[in-house]
């Protein structure tokens, strides 16, 4: 999977599958727990070290005068791992990061992506149809009353006040349930945040509620990683693409998984070949009340 035949007869290609090489090499190292160069996070522990991201030589791009299709990245669950985190900052993408409340890096994660330029939400836990999956803690359940849902929902955002929008963790179940998603719903707009729809089930009435409330407000339309399989990511953001051609935007969600990771590297490089098809944003640039 990595290793390609050097030539002499493209210079070009040949420095492209280089880099493409070293970058699949330190992600996998990064993915893995292999951890090796300079840290890009000042206050992480001592124990974890440092990384100079890959820099892609800059081209000049002919400017255009219409408007190019929009695409934003949200990059979920994270929270748990430094490492991740540091692979996919290495990315230099425009990318919006959901931070999972209360967990050993959170807090560090969400001072310190946010200090480098990217935007931050809170990943908000919610209740999922199967009972035998844990959404986290500070998790949102039905069997909550309305009182819980705004305490837990209010400390989640204090501890994330880099967050300017909020997503949902899972919450198959939650997000199904009208009059439970509609009392954390309030506590998001009372806090001026904006709300992405996670969609994780055809039955969730989170963005139809979003829009009723006049919150600042999207679903998310495409799922890169529900398969963890390279071609099935790379499969998933050609549909990410169509839909920001027939529509004018899209909004991509994906995980930190080392397949997410190679597929959004070649479409990095793909945007980087050509006169970029697609204008890279923050999620809060395609949302609308």
């Amino acid at each position: 999977m990595f290793l390609y035949k050097m030539t002499d007869k493209d210079p070009d290609q040949t420095q492209q599958l280089r880099r493409r090489r070293l970058f699949l090499l330190k992600g996998f190292a990064f993915l893995s727990g292999a951890f090796f160069g300079l840290n890009i996070f000042s206050e992480a522990k001592a124990q974890e070290t440092r990384f100079y991201p890959i820099s892609e030589p800059k081209r000049q791009q002919p400017r255009s005068s219409s408007p190019k299709p929009k695409i934003a990245f949200i990059i979920d669950d994270i929270g748990s791992s430094i490492s991740r985190a540091k692979a996919f900052l290495s990315l230099n993408l425009p990318m919006t990061f959901a931070v999972l409340p209360r967990l050993q890096y959170s807090a560090l994660l969400a001072r310190e992506i946010h200090g480098k330029g990217h935007e931050i939400m809170l990943h908000q836990p919610m209740e999922p149809y199967d009972h035998d999956i844990d959404p986290g803690p500070g998790a949102l359940y039905v069997s909550y009353k309305d009182d819980e849902i705004e305490e837990i929902v209010k400390e989640n955002i204090s501890l994330i006040p880099q967050a300017s929008g909020v997503n949902n963790h899972m919450g198959s179940r939650f997000t199904s349930c009208s009059n439970k998603v509609v009392e954390a719903l309030k506590i998001i707009k009372q806090k001026d945040l904006f709300f992405v729809d996670s969609l994780t089930s055809r039955h969730s009435q989170a963005y139809k509620l979003a829009r009723r409330l006049n919150m600042k407000s999207a679903p998310r339309n495409v799922f890169l990683d529900n398969s963890l399989e390279l071609m099935d990511v790379r499969r998933q953001l050609n549909h990410l693409k169509q839909h920001a051609l027939n529509h004018g935007e899209a909004i991509g969600i994906g995980h930190p998984h080392l397949s997410t990771l190679f597929a959004l590297y070649d479409f990095k490089c793909e945007l980087n070949q050509n006169d970029p098809l697609f204008e890279l944003v923050s999620v809060s640039d395609l949302i609308s009340v």
